[in-house]
């Protein structure tokens, strides 16, 4: 197969994956000749990142592997068609497929992820990556009356301060037999060191692979 492929000048070839039990659409992705390899040669998906320009594999960090069930491409040799089954969700969005929404905008139910599958009714860790996303659109876009775009403006500085600050409300809250505020409080540090991730450049897929080295 590699010797057939046609790779584009950036030597990349797009690849679809499907699930191979009921043919839904799942992701786009990109591979390059070392990710396509390592898909054959380990049974599970690797693609290329055209931002971080590394490769990856699908669901190394969230668990939420891709097994290869089959590989095809197409007549004119240049885009791949890869079977899978899929193991927990494929949309960091925590949706089952990236194909959640319709050319209107709106969700479509069907298309969601049960968290049950897989969190035992409990919500899921693809929040944090969601929320990560968001974030890093805010530093890019600035949209006024954003919260997020005034602690960019603001810089470094007052970043590093809120997270002071929500760090001590934190110990507060948890001196508090109630743990709803606990909750509350921690999820504003969670926020808030998300925002310190994305001020500074670091991919939070490097916090997971950490946790996971610990591990």
């Amino acid at each position: 197969m590699l010797t057939t492929i046609k790779f584009d000048d950036k030597g990349l070839v797009p690849a679809i994956i499907q699930d191979y039990s009921n043919g839904q659409v799942l992701m786009l992705a990109y591979m390059n000749e070392e990710s396509l390899k390592k898909t054959i040669d380990s049974g599970k998906t690797w693609f290329y990142s055209r931002s971080r320009q590394s490769l990856w594999m699908k669901g190394e960090t969230s668990g939420h592997i891709q097994e290869v069930k089959e590989i095809r491409y197409d007549c004119d040799e240049d885009t791949l068609l890869v079977l899978v089954a899929q193991t927990g969700v494929a949309c960091h969005t925590g949706h089952y497929s990236c194909f959640y929404r319709n050319q209107e905008g709106k969700e479509l139910e069907t298309a969601r992820f049960d968290p049950e599958q897989i969190y035992s009714g409990k919500e899921g860790p693809a929040i944090l990556n969601e929320l990560y996303e968001v974030i890093t659109g805010r530093k890019e876009t600035r949209p006024e009356g954003s919260y997020t775009s005034y602690l960019f403006d603001k810089g470094i500085d007052k970043i590093l301060k809120k997270v002071g600050e929500e760090t001590a409300e934190v110990i507060i809250a948890a001196k508090n037999p109630d743990n709803s505020e606990l909750v509350y409080e921690a999820s504003d540090l969670l926020f808030h060191l998300l925002v310190l991730l994305v001020e500074k450049g670091v991919d939070i897929s490097e916090i997971y692979a950490e946790l996971r080295s610990r591990r």
